[in-house]
């Protein structure tokens, strides 16, 4: 199956510098590796064509976040096989094969990721995937050996090829096919929690999506926008008020909305109490963001085929806070 490495930049120079040399060494052989460039300010694109004249450049006229840089791009790619990387993945030897064969031999297989470990800690996974995502009745996602903050060792614990609900957009991969029949990345949501949304209308056509144990990357994380950054903050919680009206089915998706607004609320009041005005702000900010796109993001429901099955968990928060249960297999 002819593959492409997609790896999306902006002003990452020293990311690519550092990283890309592990992706050409552990994949060269078996995909095309291209970075598309999001109307970058700093010398990226010339240091690459000096630096690395064997991968592909795809230059886009504008920064459109994640999701229109990648969905300008990979209009451009004809490989059937597409794995979207963040520039700060170091991938191992033979990370690649497991994820083509999986591609090759299961026809329903619609997307998947790798084991997502941590570069800093490598021991222990990484936030931004993990073993794998899940999310609760409300939209709260968890991943297999992340939930919430508390993120596991890696002991072997998820060395099972698993089915998921969302593949990380850290390494995300995905029929080509199957992407642009789903509607490829939504681009209101600029970045974060695409992937989830993405996933959710994947599974809505039938396909199923895969952690793959026996692939393992490295991953900085953070390395765009930080843990504590409010700007994320305010795209994770605008994003997440998008996924639901988007994608849950019949009505009692309102009630799911105001009971997110109401914990979104608790959630300012945390951030609040632990001296984070910033992060309060950016809440509220999501909140009228959402109100103001919330028309066009509920226009989006009528042509979107839908699964009510999204989750297994009624409330993470629930097991997480209340019952203690910090781990995906106490869960």
């Amino acid at each position: 199956m002819k593959t492409a490495i997609v790896i999306l930049n902006w002003n990452g120079r020293e990311l690519l510098a550092k990283f890309l040399p592990s992706v050409i060494a552990h994949s060269a052989s078996q995909a095309t590796v291209y970075v598309a460039d999001n109307a970058s300010t700093d010398d990226s694109v010339m240091y690459l064509r000096k630096h690395f004249p064997q991968i592909k450049i795809i230059e886009n006229a504008e920064n459109g976040g994640y999701a229109r840089g990648y969905n300008l791009a990979l209009r451009q790619v004809e490989e059937e096989l597409l794995i979207l990387m963040n520039s700060d993945i170091e991938t191992t030897e033979g990370w690649l094969t497991p994820i083509v064969e999986a591609f090759e031999t299961e026809s329903d297989l619609g997307a998947a990721q790798p084991k997502i470990l941590d570069y800093k800690r490598p021991e222990y996974f990484e936030y931004a995937g993990a073993a794998g995502g899940f999310i609760d009745a409300l939209g709260y996602p968890y991943c297999r050996g992340r939930i919430f903050d508390t993120v596991e060792k890696d002991t072997g614990q998820y060395n099972d090829n698993a089915r998921i609900f969302w593949a990380s957009g850290a390494c995300f991969v995905v029929k080509k096919s199957v992407f642009w029949e789903a509607g490829a990345l939504d681009e209101q949501f600029f970045a974060h929690q695409e992937e989830i949304d993405l996933c959710w209308r994947i599974h809505a056509l039938g396909f199923s999506v895969k952690y793959i144990a026996n692939s393992s990357v490295y991953h900085v994380g953070g390395a765009t926008l930080g843990a504590m950054n409010p700007q994320k903050t305010f795209l994770n919680f605008r994003n997440t008020l998008f996924v639901l009206l988007k994608n849950v089915p019949s009505a009692r998706v309102y009630i799911l909305i105001v009971l997110r607004m109401c914990l979104d609320g608790i959630a300012a009041i945390k951030f609040l109490a632990e001296g984070n005005p910033a992060h309060v702000t950016a809440i509220l900010k999501a909140h009228l963001d959402f109100y103001r796109k919330c028309r066009s993001i509920y226009r989006k429901r009528k042509g979107l085929k839908k699964t009510n099955v999204y989750f297994t968990r009624l409330s993470i928060i629930w097991l997480y806070f209340i019952k203690g249960k910090k781990t995906y297999t106490k869960i």
